[in-house]
């Protein structure tokens, strides 16, 4: 699964990477958690645009913006099948950018997080979905999204058995693409990421607290007692 990450980008690197024009914000962070907004790439028009959305996708037809809390992930064998999932599959995906993600390994009475990122240490991205929902209290719109996670490869292994669905710079198009609608030639999209390609470090148990924040969620693991 995926349910913590960081991107601890500025803001400027994260439009000159995906060729974004854009005049928001988004400031680097180290401790992303679920039910925060988040930035994430989708198209429209054939234009790319980057937006904030809710983690935690709420379906059209929820009555109740709570279910995002058990939808920050989904699985990308059965999404297709899946009434939270299937319209956003076809119709609306995303991509969400990461510096790496969060994975937790039970070492006696603590729980030791390790950051999972690219070998190069350059940004990865997630396959995401994206949905719109209408409160039916105050007519607002929430738009939220989940990540898609796939069996996991070798290395993440040792701490879990999914992972989130890493996509490579070739297939953001096809990905991005809303007139792509045929499940089946995404599905090849959906897959481990290639051993060799992630490297796993321990670091502090500061980053065990959703509200902690800031460059200390990737110090190097010492032997510091249990989590703050």
């Amino acid at each position: 699964m995926c349910g913590r990450y960081s991107l601890n980008l500025a803001f400027r690197d994260l439009l000159e990477i995906f060729g974004l024009h854009d005049d928001g914000n988004f400031e680097p962070r180290f401790n992303i958690a679920p039910g925060q907004a988040i930035p994430a790439i989708r198209q429209k028009d054939s234009q790319r645009q980057l937006v904030m959305l809710h983690w935690g996708l709420i379906p059209s037809w929820a009555k109740d913006k709570k279910i995002g809390y058990r939808t920050i992930n989904a699985c990308s064998e059965t999404a297709g099948s899946k009434p939270s999932f299937r319209s956003a599959l076809k119709q609306r995906r995303c991509l969400i950018p990461a510096s790496g993600f969060f994975e937790w390994k039970k070492d006696g009475k603590v729980k030791q997080p390790f950051f999972i990122q690219k070998k190069d240490a350059l940004p990865m991205v997630f396959a995401g979905l994206w949905e719109y929902w209408e409160n039916p209290q105050d007519h607002s719109i929430v738009e939220s999204c989940t990540i898609l996670t796939t069996q996991a490869n070798r290395e993440v292994a040792e701490l879990h058995d999914r992972m989130p669905v890493i996509l490579e710079p070739g297939d953001f198009d096809l990905w991005l693409d809303p007139q792509q609608q045929n499940i089946e030639k995404l599905q090849p999209l959906l897959h481990p990421a290639k051993e060799g390609f992630l490297t796993l470090k321990p670091v502090s148990t500061y980053v065990n607290n959703p509200r902690n924040e800031g460059e200390k969620c990737l110090e190097a693991a010492t032997a510091e007692g249990p989590p703050v």
